[in-house]
């Protein structure tokens, strides 16, 4: 926060401002508000005049950016210089999308670009091959399922990408996503798998990924149950730089596609890490994905702050988590097809800023990183939609709708579009006493039963959205919205001083379980744990019979 808690002082001047009106006061008295607050990227638009916001307020939020050195931040990313201090790492996955002609640098290295090509290159046309049976099973018949086995970025990034762009995929070729170590996972997709016409990628760096390994180590033995153990080579493929474990695994090399260490995990879908989605939808649209990123990049590193989508986006969260004190951000994505973009983006938001020291290593002195959650509307208007209208917490939103559906089914998109329209209207309207009593009376209702129903009928409105809107859900479209919303989570992490890209919080659950291990196979006692871990372990171990 600009290195300083005082930093906030003029952003609460601005909340204590405008907490004395409202949005719909404020809609009524500026005719020319949605002009004054939206801004485009490419083919899309952001409608921000729906959050509690005037001029004065944008200008203090964009000069607390400024101020807290976005821009030399954000060049600092892009010339390759180690921004993730605690790992002494680049953080370069723009470059993964790169579509210019100059040279890019991780920290004290060569050109990356080239390694970057060759990757891409290979992966089209393994991806080309599959797709057309050049590559086939061991006993000759053409790959209809291909299982991707990863978790984390190696799962979450391809998973939502190949649902998202599932009107570009053929139904002859089928993708599966397994992450959990739950075996209910693993099992219930084999079931429904032929052997012979399955192949399976192990997405994994370091290929010790526990829950990634526990999974492909199953595939293997059903792959191996049914076909022999001569099959493996046939019917794997791994997303690794460890080729001594990808040989032992019984994978060949030239089905082996490597990334790099400047690649964190959540933004690695750029990276080999999609191959799965090249394999889905083909290898012009995957590229396709990677040059609407590759927009939105130029658009981040090359647009003015205050046109810029993506610090105009993490400002506004900025300015609701710090100045106001909400602490959820709902996206709700009016398309089926986005049912995943939610949980994509809790890992990208959630495990970039979820941080309690800054860069420094003293502790933060103010809120950092929101819950994110969401789904698709409108199902979640029957669900999860009254606590955001008539709630007691306010809870920020972020519409998506593309104006353009895949299917020719009228009337669907248009009710689609109203629904959309309609809620974040709703939301920041609300609906007041005396155009409640107003309604009570046009339907004939009595004096004492417009008295006890108005306050259950009463919205406070007054509740903050985005909206972004773009023409069709394209690959390009696609690649632009995940972009927009990695450079969102920079911005407000250069803000809140904290290091994005590290995520030592997910270690520490990993070392105890694998200390609890040989515990909960009942191989030792559970001396030196708590007393209710010791409890919880004892009950297992006797439900377990």
């Amino acid at each position: 926060m600009a290195k300083t808690e005082s930093a906030l002082n003029p952003l609460m001047k601005h909340r204590k401002r405008l907490n004395e009106t409202t949005m719909r006061e404020l809609f009524a008295a500026d005719t020319g508000r949605f002009e004054s607050f939206s801004a485009s990227a490419g083919e899309i638009l952001l409608d921000y005049s729906k959050n509690r916001i005037d001029a004065g307020a944008m200008k203090a939020l964009i000069g607390l950016a400024r101020d807290a050195g976005v821009e030399a931040r954000r060049d600092a990313m892009w010339a390759g210089e180690a921004i993730n201090i605690t790992e002494n790492r680049s953080v370069l996955h723009m470059a993964l999308r790169y579509g210019g002609d100059q040279p890019v640098r991780a920290a004290g290295g060569d050109d990356i670009m080239p390694g970057i090509r060759e990757v891409l290159e290979r992966m089209r046309v393994f991806s080309d091959q599959v797709r057309d049976g050049s590559i086939r099973g061991a006993t000759g018949e053409q790959f209809t399922d291909v299982v991707n086995i990863g978790i984390g970025g190696s799962d979450l990034g391809p998973a939502m990408v190949t649902l998202a762009l599932e009107p570009y995929s053929r139904a002859d070729l089928r993708l599966h996503y397994v992450s959990n170590v739950d075996g209910a996972h693993m099992g219930d997709t084999l079931k429904r798998l032929d052997p012979k016409r399955t192949m399976f990628i192990v997405a994994s760096k370091t290929f010790t990924t526990d829950e990634t390994m526990t999974n492909a180590n199953t595939a293997r033995g059903w792959l191996a149950t049914a076909l022999g153990d001569g099959a493996v080579n046939d019917h794997f493929a791994a997303l690794s730089t460890n080729l001594a474990a990808t040989d032992a695994f019984g994978i060949r090399q030239d089905r082996i596609f490597g990334f790099w260490d400047w690649v964190g995990g959540r933004y690695s879908v750029w990276s080999a890490i999609g191959l799965p989605v090249a394999i889905s939808v083909g290898f012009d649209n995957f590229k396709a994905f990677l040059d609407g990123a590759y927009q939105m990049d130029r658009h981040f590193l090359e647009t003015p702050l205050e046109q810029n989508l993506p610090v105009i986006m993490a400002v506004l969260g900025v300015w609701y988590r710090n100045a106001w004190g909400f602490s959820t951000h709902a996206v709700l994505p009016y398309d089926q097809r986005l049912s995943r973009f939610a949980a994509y983006l809790q890992q990208q938001d959630m495990e970039s800023n979820g941080k309690s020291v800054t860069l420094s290593g003293k502790p933060v002195q103010w809120p950092t990183g929101p819950i994110i959650w969401g789904e698709p509307g409108t199902n979640g208007q029957h669900a999860f939609y009254q606590l955001i209208h008539q709630g007691t917490d306010v809870i920020p939103c972020d519409f998506l709708i593309a104006a353009q559906p895949h299917e020719h089914l009228p009337p669907h998109h248009d009710k689609l579009v109203a629904n959309v329209l309609a809620q974040s209207e709703a939301l920041m309207l609300g609906k007041t006493k005396d155009e409640v009593v107003a309604e009570l009376k046009a339907q004939g209702l009595t004096k004492d039963a417009i008295k006890a129903l108005t306050p259950h009928k009463m919205f406070p409105g007054n509740r903050p959205s985005n909206t972004l809107m773009y023409p069709k859900l394209t690959p390009e479209v696609l690649g632009a919205l995940v972009a927009l919303y990695e450079h969102k989570v920079f911005v407000q992490g250069t803000i809140w001083d904290v290091n994005s890209y590290d995520q030592w919080g997910v270690e520490l659950g990993k070392q105890l379980a694998k200390a609890l291990l040989p515990k909960v196979e009942g191989m030792t006692g559970t001396e030196g744990h708590d007393s209710s871990t010791q409890g919880l372990v004892r009950h297992y171990l006797a439900l377990k019979g």
